[in-house]
């Protein structure tokens, strides 16, 4: 198929998917007239880009860990590598979460203590300093 086509029944736009082949994550033939042709395997490796990108992987990681990843459906086979990258990428994101987390309670914290000086909803007078 086509390079139109891979991207109607992914829904992934062209310069998307040339851009996956510019990163190594997908290989399409060249047909005689030098146009991309991609097998009937290019949507389930597509789909599986996509889902280890919304995954929060990157493109280098995802050209480490696809050959792992493929298989005859979009679902992802387990593999160590591709179970570890996962995970690790999880470990970060709760890491990033509990780091808002804590923020957000500094965040309420200043501006309850605010609001007591200054009642709710009301700025604080300008200091000396801001002017």
């Amino acid at each position: 198929m086509l390079i139109g086509e891979l991207s109607r029944r992914t829904g992934v736009h062209p310069h998307q998917l040339r851009y996956y082949e510019d990163q190594k994550l997908l290989t399409p033939a060249r047909g005689a007239n030098g146009y991309r042709v991609y097998g009937a395997d290019a949507v389930v490796t597509v789909v599986q880009i996509r889902r280890l990108l919304d995954a929060g992987l990157s493109t280098r990681d995802i050209a480490y860990l696809l050959p792992c990843a493929t298989g005859t459906t979009p679902e992802l086979e387990a593999c160590p590598e591709l179970l570890d990258a996962l995970r690790e990428r999880l470990r970060g994101l709760d890491e990033q979460i509990d780091t808002l987390s804590r923020t957000r309670r500094a965040l309420r914290r200043y501006i309850a203590a605010t609001e007591q000086q200054t009642g709710p909803g009301r700025a604080p007078a300008p200091s000396a300093r801001d002017a």
